[in-house]
Parts: structure tokens; sequence; C-alpha cells
């Protein structure tokens, strides 16, 4: 396994994960989704997690959010081996220790923006003065105390993030993982919400987010770059600047030479004939070919 291009040693973790993979399928249908990921989280720690499609975000994001479980490795949250814990007792601990925020932002169309703030108090037991309270001082949090009794559909894109946000903190978690929070948003739509989670931060949360955009690491104080399956680059960066890595991954392309044109050129003048020649012996009736029976992509297996 190729190890990480810098190793961070971190104090008191919050997250720590040892050697953990994830393994889909049996047989010949095996698809590893993690390969022996090892990573430490410090609390109030800014990680951005950057890597191309498939590399592995979402599913690390899912068991560090006990969404699901690892096949392998172990994983310590809050100095306690996640495995040991009971389902209903996992569930309990997602609920009160960890916020989510996805890309789309899954509010209730139903009810109005306090009702939806409110409704993971209303899971907890919390009565119901109490919670519309509750949320009611976080959309102010969010500066979206204006907008408590618009519905979704009412709500511009921003909005309804900023709103998405909000009841992700109602619950005062210590985690917070938001899977591409930018993804659907304009540009002045996803600053408001980074300078959004900026805030939050500030207030003592551990913020987890994936993004695919290197302008996103500005807010991080840690970039996690993965690349099938596994944690390639490992980099502390200054807050307010683009992460190195996002720089050589996102903005460089390949520069080319003299001798690369003139490859170029030669491919070009060598398919001209050939094209030509395929010309010559084409018939009245043109038949459309059959297309081939793709053949299943099999990922890599697990030895």
């Amino acid at each position: 396994m190729e190890k990480p291009l810098y190793n961070i040693v971190y104090g008191m973790s919050i997250i720590n994960l040892k050697e953990v993979s994830k393994i889909y399928g049996f047989g010949d249908a095996t698809t590893v989704a993690l390969e022996e990921v090892s990573l430490s989280i410090d609390e109030n720690e800014f990680i951005a997690v950057m890597g191309p499609s498939g590399s592995g975000k979402s599913t690390l994001m899912n068991i560090i959010g006990l969404l699901d479980r690892p096949t392998y490795g172990n994983y310590m949250l809050n100095k306690r081996s996640v495995d040991k814990i009971r389902t209903s007792r996992r569930a309990k601990i997602r609920r009160d220790t960890i916020g989510f925020v996805f890309q789309s932002f899954n509010l209730l169309p139903r009810l109005n923006v306090l009702e939806n703030v409110a409704l993971p108090l209303a899971y907890k037991g919390v009565g119901l003065n109490r919670r519309l309270k509750m949320a009611e001082a976080m959309l102010d949090k969010v500066g979206m105390a204006d907008k408590k009794y618009f519905f979704p559909n009412h709500l511009s894109s921003g909005q309804s993030q900023c709103v998405a946000i909000a009841r992700a903190l109602v619950n005062n978690p210590k985690i917070i993982i938001a899977d591409e929070p930018t993804g659907n948003l304009d540009s002045a739509s996803s600053r408001l919400v980074m300078e959004l989670f900026s805030e939050i931060h500030k207030s003592g949360s551990t913020i987890l987010l994936v993004t695919h955009n290197p302008e996103i690491t500005r807010y991080a104080s840690r970039v996690v770059y993965m690349h099938d399956g596994s944690v390639l680059v490992d980099e502390a960066t200054k807050i307010g600047e683009v992460a190195e890595t996002a720089k050589k991954v996102m903005y460089k392309a390949p520069k080319k030479t003299i001798e690369d044109d003139l490859a170029g050129v030669s491919a070009i003048m060598d398919a001209i004939p050939q094209k030509n020649h395929h010309a010559k012996k084409k018939t009245a009736k043109h038949k459309k070919p059959v297309p081939k029976k793709r053949k299943n992509n099999i990922k890599r297996k697990k030895s």
C-alpha cells in the first residue's frame, strides 16, 4: 500500500481509525471501497477531504458518522471502540454527537423551516415548546430567523443549505460531517455557507467536509486527499490559503512540449490515408454496427 506523502501526528484525538478497510460484494464482484486507512482527527480540527469520484470519500464519512461499519480495522470514537457499541447505543451517539449536512438539503417539504430544524429534537424527546425555541435560536445564529415560517420550496439553494446546517447543529453535536455541502450552490451561496462553517469551527466543533473545489480548502486547517480507497496525502494547511495538494491536483495542467506537438501531427497524418482507404470500400448500403456487449468492470480484489 502506498504511504501518505505527509505524516501528521496530533495529540488527543476524538476520531482514530487504524487500518480500516471496507469491502462490498464477494468473489469476482468484490469491490474495495477503503483500503487500510489510518487517520487521527483532533477535537476542533477543520478537515477538507478531497479526491476523485469513487476514491472512498463518502464511504469514509459514512464509517466515521456511524452510518456504516468497517469490514476490517478498528475505529475509536472518543477513545471507545465503535465495534463494541450496541446498535441502539450507536444510533443514540449518532443522534447526539454527529451532525450531517448533505449536498441535497433533505428538508421535508411539508414542514416549514422552523419545524424542519426542530425535527432532530423531537426524535430526542424534547417537548414541543422547548424544541421550537431551540430551533428558533439556531436559525437566528445562521441568519435565517426571518424565514422560520417559510416552506422549503420558497427558499433559494443557499438559504436551504443554511437551514440544513441549522438542523445539523440544533443538537449541539461535537462533530459535523458535510458531504459536498456547496456542490449544488452558486459561488455567492457557497461563500455564505462556508463562512457559516468557519463560524461553527470557531465555536469549537470538529468539521469534516468533503469537496471537489480547491477553493474550499482555504477554510480548512488540514487536507486529506484520497485515491482508490487510500489516503495519499495528509497535509496541514494555513487557513485562508489554498492547500498545496489542491493546487497541484486541480490547477496544474500537464505542459506540452514541441515533441508532443510533432507526435500529434504525425499521428493525424498517419490517420488520413487510412481513413481514405476505408472510404473507397464503402458500399451503397451502410449497416449500422452492432454494439458490443460491455463487460462488467471488476474492481481490485482483496487478496
